[in-house]
């Protein structure tokens, strides 16, 4: 066949293709029906398949198979389309030439085709070393071309395909799956197609129903008594819903786009007819609502999935159900608990919450039967506030916290059904609730569940290498239940309005008075609640070198058991947020003060003199290591001041002065960098005669490579000269970090001595969540206890480049940093910086300074 003939239908084709499916698309804008545009885009593209391939004149002996989605017989609007091209032999010179013309002509078409060329023989090997291969041709279907050949295929695949192996190698691939998103469907971006409990589980479900021959819709799996015909119709509901998401997702993205991004949930949302509330405090915007009814829908499918998975599995491998009685109201059938009647749960409602005891005393139950699942999830409305004012019921509850193993399983599984949020209110309000903050990933429940499974994890030997510190301290820990309390109610009052630790007090003493918690267990709780984010604040934001810093947070603990508490709580919220906002270097400070704190508990006092002592005995015996004269620290250290030793580590002064104690006074700056002790990322020191815009011009060098600048300390010697380090990091530096070290020694070396202007500050481009969220920029400038220097806080939105517009602002109005104090939460920043400057005594230059860094910080 001449290519002029494929050249001739083409513009015909094209044309009618793009203005069809405009006419589709308009049409479900105007009913929004998703199920009518799958399937007239999916009817068009049969129609334009069929003439291009008449046009190929492609052997008799040849067909067209459409596989993966499209051969379902559903086409989202920019998904791809699965084809097969099914040969009888291998193709000769003159079929493959046609082949590659109709490939071409595919494409010019703007159909995004997914395209393999076998025959059926390869089509077997292929099906049977790869799962996807075999999932695709289990929905194949013929859209034109050699019947017979196609039926030979199906005849072949169907004598091959393993329903029971086929089984096992979809749940694996989903519990991989399920790992990706760590097991929740509840974070604040899903994927809508392969999150959990989203469309790609219902497919699951499917696919190993029909390669089992037990179904092939919802109906029939309700007809064949796998479901309930009232669960067919919430899957065929949530299906729809799930398909509707991503059919508006394409169309607004005018791509394949599948995750509800922060910058399309409100359109989605509006789209679907969904209004935020009035402005106010509590408000809710529209894209929350859409999201809590994703989320919802998403628990419903989990539940389900769970059920039918257990029903076919059952169907598959079938064997005796020997049960073994665990008490009156459950029995072991196989490894999975079940309920010994069918109205176990209507007749003795504590059941609700004994189940889940007995699966935490249970270590060798894998999970519930199919059965229990759905009495469950169906009796859960009996949890009402006579229920929850029942003594056995509390009882019951207190156990499940107490378990010595099970717990995080526990919880999510009362989660997942409903229990929890039945039993516990509060918590109930907080199910699918997104959270605003740019640094927490998931809803506020499943913020939470993370929080008392990182607790868990400090318990447990297998894990006690990720933080060896805290399993050492929990190990020791009496009744560390009640930090899984505290887990619970952390943040339960988020969205309420009002400064959520206090609502969250609040609620944990009335639970404690409830449950009968003592006196001081319930103080415990509560102070954990309350000051869940102090130990953070302190940490990040305020000098630990200051003894008064020490003995005010001493003074708030009052003792180890809380401060241990306390410490333990904070470290796993942070973790609990987002797997960003964990880093070595907060790690560092959350662990210098509880150390210090300890030691001013024990009655050791926070004295500036024995802090220097410590520290300049340990820095010396670390330099004894390196065969460095005894007496070579001393031209340095008589020209630091108390300061520099109490806000450097011992092994930070020991490298600061190997490398400086015989270049005092250098013409030239010496820059020195090493990879940080702590952490990734690296360190960088800088001696040089003091310099005006000093701290900016560094800042400017960093902003310049792309480097985030961490933590920073700055001094200046006796006799003039400027001494300061910077905690870095960068994104690809650990492939390279001895060319990078070099380079930064040279390059900041080369900068510091041209002393050239200070280039202009530059507004870089906000990160995709920051131009969503934007955070209102925040400039306090105030006295420091003492009246010797300016506490300057900031808050903003993260961007490149951030702190040298700062810097440069304050270099402008001749103001000195001291120390810089970096807090990066996700997409916020939170910095403490402590300046002085004779421009800081007008009230009229404070003002315009206030006015500059705003602007600065400004989007």
């Amino acid at each position: 066949m001449s290519p002029a003939l494929l050249d001739q239908a083409r513009p015909e084709l094209k044309a009618r293709l793009k203005a069809e499916r405009q006419v589709l698309f308009h049409a479900f804008r105007e009913d929004g029906k998703p199920e009518k545009l799958l399937r007239g885009l999916r009817q068009l593209v049969d129609d334009i398949l069929g003439e291009a391939w008449l046009a190929a004149r492609l052997p008799a002996t040849t067909a067209l198979v459409g596989v993966g989605g499209y051969g379902r017989g559903e086409l989202f609007p920019h998904s791809d389309v699965d084809l097969l091209i099914l040969l009888g032999a291998p193709p000769d010179a003159i079929t493959q030439a046609r082949l590659e013309g109709l490939v071409q002509l595919l494409w010019d078409l703007g159909l995004e085709i997914g395209h393999s060329i076998r025959t059926v023989d390869e089509c077997m090997v292929e099906s049977a070393a790869d799962i996807t291969v075999q999932t695709s041709l289990l929905e194949a279907r013929l859209v034109t071309g050699d019947a017979p050949l196609f039926a030979q295929l199906q005849e072949r695949y169907q004598d091959a395909l393993d329903p029971r192996a086929f089984f096992q190698a979809k749940t694996a691939e989903m519990r991989l799956r399920h790992a990706k998103f760590e097991y929740t469907a509840f974070s604040l971006e899903p994927n809508c197609k392969e999150s959990p409990g989203a469309l790609r589980d219902l497919q699951v479900i499917l696919w190993v129903a029909k390669a089992a021959g037990l179904a092939n819709s919802w109906g029939q799996f309700a007809t064949r008594e796998l479901i309930t015909h009232e669960e067919a119709r919430q899957l065929m509901e949530k299906e729809r819903a799930f398909k509707d998401i991503r059919v508006r997702l394409h169309l607004h993205t005018g791509r394949r786009e599948d995750r509800l991004l922060f910058d399309v949930q409100t359109a989605i949302a509006e789209s679907f007819g969904l209004t935020g509330d009035a402005p106010g405090e509590g408000a809710r915007r529209a894209s929350e609502y859409l999201m809590q009814r994703y989320y919802w829908a998403a628990k419903v499918v989990t539940q389900l999935n769970t059920i039918l998975l257990q029903n076919i599995e059952a169907r598959l491998f079938p064997q005796p159900a020997v049960a073994v009685p665990i008490n009156a109201c459950f029995n072991d059938v196989n490894g999975f608990i079940d309920i010994a009647h069918d109205d176990t749960f209507e007749k003795n409602p504590s059941a609700l919450l004994e189940i889940f005891v007995a699966m935490t005393e249970r270590p060798d139950i894998k999970g519930m039967t199919a059965r229990t699942t759905r009495a469950l999830w169906h009796a859960r409305c009996l949890i009402d506030e006579a229920y929850r004012l029942h003594p056995v019921n509390r009882a019951h509850f207190l156990r499940i916290l107490k378990a010595p193993q099970g717990l995080v399983h526990a919880l999510r599984r009362m989660n997942d059904m409903g229990v929890l949020g039945r039993y516990l209110p509060n918590f109930r309000r907080i199910v699918g609730q997104m959270q605003h903050d740019l640094f927490h990933v998931y809803t506020v429940d499943q913020h939470i569940m993370m929080v008392v499974r990182n607790l868990r994890r400090f318990t447990m030997s297998e894990h006690a290498h990720e933080y060896p510190f805290c399993s050492q301290l929990i190990a020791n820990f009496r009744d560390r239940w009640l930090l899984y309390v505290a887990a619970l109610f952390h943040d339960i009052a988020k969205g309420r309005g009002g400064d959520h630790s206090q609502l969250g007090r609040e609620d944990a003493f009335e639970f404690c008075r409830d449950h009968g918690l003592s006196e001081a267990d319930t103080e415990l709780v509560v102070f954990l609640v309350e000051q869940h984010l102090t130990m953070s604040q302190v940490a990040q934001k305020q000098d630990l070198s200051d003894p008064d810093v020490v003995q005010s947070f001493a003074a708030l603990v009052k003792d180890e058991r809380h401060l241990t508490a306390l410490y333990l709580l904070t470290v796993a919220d942070i973790r609990g947020t987002s797997p960003k906002v964990w880093n070595a270097w907060k790690a560092k400070l959350l662990e210098d003060l509880y150390r210090i704190t300890l030691r001013v508990l024990g009655g050791e006092p926070h004295s500036a003199d024995r802090e220097l002592r410590m520290r300049q005995q340990e820095a010396l015996a670390t330099l004894r290591l390196f065969g460095l004269d005894q007496s070579a620290h001393e031209a340095l250290w008589s020209q630091l001041d108390v300061v520099y030793f109490l806000r450097h580590d011992a092994s930070d002064i020991a490298w600061q002065t190997r490398f400086l104690h015989d270049k005092l006074k250098s013409d030239k700056p010496v820059v020195k960098a090493r990879l940080a002790p702590i952490g990734e990322g690296l360190q960088v020191a800088v001696y040089v005669k003091d310099q005006p815009d000093l701290f900016a011009r560094i800042c400017s060098y960093f902003d310049r490579k792309n480097f985030s600048i961490l933590d920073a300390k700055i001094h200046t010697t006796r006799d003039g000269y400027a001494l300061d380090s910077f905690l870095v990091t960068e994104e690809n530096f650990a492939r390279n970090y001895r060319d990078i070290i070099s380079l930064i020694e040279h390059e900041l070396t080369g900068l510091l001595q041209a002393q050239a202007p200070l280039p202009p500050a530059t507004r870089a481009r906000l990160s995709r969540l920051s131009r969503h969220f934007p955070v209102a920029p925040t400039v306090e400038l105030r006295p420091d206890e003492r009246g010797q220097y300016y506490l300057l806080s900031i808050g903003a939105n993260d961007r490149t480049g951030l702190l040298y517009a700062i810097a440069s602002v304050l270099a402008r109005y001749r103001i000195n940093v001291h120390t810089a104090k970096i807090m990066t939460l996700g997409e916020r920043v939170e910095d403490v910086f402590l300046v002085d400057g004779a421009s800081l005594n007008n009230p009229r230059v404070l003002v315009q300074l206030e006015t500059e860094l705003l602007d600065a910080l400004a989007i």
